[in-house]
């Protein structure tokens, strides 16, 4: 099998970019300095969702399919900025040329990414390239839209219409897989203010296997996968989450039955 990469974000306000944007003093804690932004935003749009350049990203979790192996891992430690979480991310692209999935990944993840990256000044030469460097990139790259390098699910599944997107969580569930589980994209900010990043860590990761495995059926839908494929990396997920460590894989495998979802 080809590497396929399977990614996602967490993100929190840039406080420090709020401030600078803002001049706003240090003497504004991060949680007043983010609350004013919510409060802008709302005023303006109606919720409080920042636009994308004033994320942070906090966690990348990623699923790494190839060969006979799958590993899921956030990268990085809970120690490392914002620069090296995204380093780290682009340098898996620079060396292997994966595949990229996600869920929403065009809609979000890769345009934080690319504000991200140019805040920290990272490069990305493969990512970007559109057949300068490499001539098979002209005619299936990273960036275009109907390209097959990245498969942003969500947008393909809604047929590219928005109105038509479908939530993860709800449509793994209903797949028979574990969906979310303990946290949600909304209760980031407080559990990072509340220090609990290796909580973010966990539930970063736990998407990323929600996001394989629904590629994994999409894959059956349209046929790349015979069944018993499909039941092979299903497999092979479940056999390789149940010798992780972590509380959180504990969880995940008693919400995924051993049923057969055809």
């Amino acid at each position: 099998m080809a590497p396929t990469l399977v990614f996602d974000l967490e993100t929190v306000p840039d406080v420090a970019g709020l401030r600078r944007l803002w001049s706003m003093p240090d003497s504004v804690s991060d949680a007043d300095v983010a609350q004013a932004a919510f409060d802008r935003r709302r005023e303006k749009t109606g919720h409080e969702f920042l636009p994308l350049h004033l994320q942070r990203v906090v966690a990348v979790g990623c699923l790494f399919r190839d060969g006979e192996t799958v590993r899921v891992r956030c990268l990085g430690t809970e120690q490392d900025d914002e620069a090296r979480l995204i380093g780290d991310f682009f340098r898996i692209i620079e060396r292997y040329t994966p595949t990229l999935v996600s869920w929403n990944g065009s809609g979000f993840d890769l345009p934080v990414l690319h504000y991200r990256s140019l805040v920290h000044g990272i490069q990305a030469p493969r990512y970007w390239d559109l057949g300068d460097d490499d001539r098979d990139f002209r005619y299936n790259n990273y960036i275009s839209r109907y390209h097959s390098r990245h498969t942003d699910l969500m947008d393909l599944l809604a047929l590219y219409n928005a109105r038509s997107s479908a939530p993860l969580d709800e449509l793994a569930r209903l797949c028979g897989f574990p969906g979310k589980l303990g946290m949600d994209g909304s209760q980031v900010w407080p559990a990072y203010r509340d220090g609990r990043l290796a909580e973010i860590r966990a539930y970063c990761e736990t998407d990323v296997a929600n996001t394989w495995l629904m590629y994994c059926r999409f894959q059956l839908m349209r046929g790349v996968f015979s069944r018993e494929q499909f039941d092979r990396e299903t497999a092979l997920l479940r056999d390789t989450l149940a010798a992780h460590p972590g509380e959180h894989w504990r969880e995940y495998l008693a919400a995924w039955p051993m049923t057969d979802n055809r």
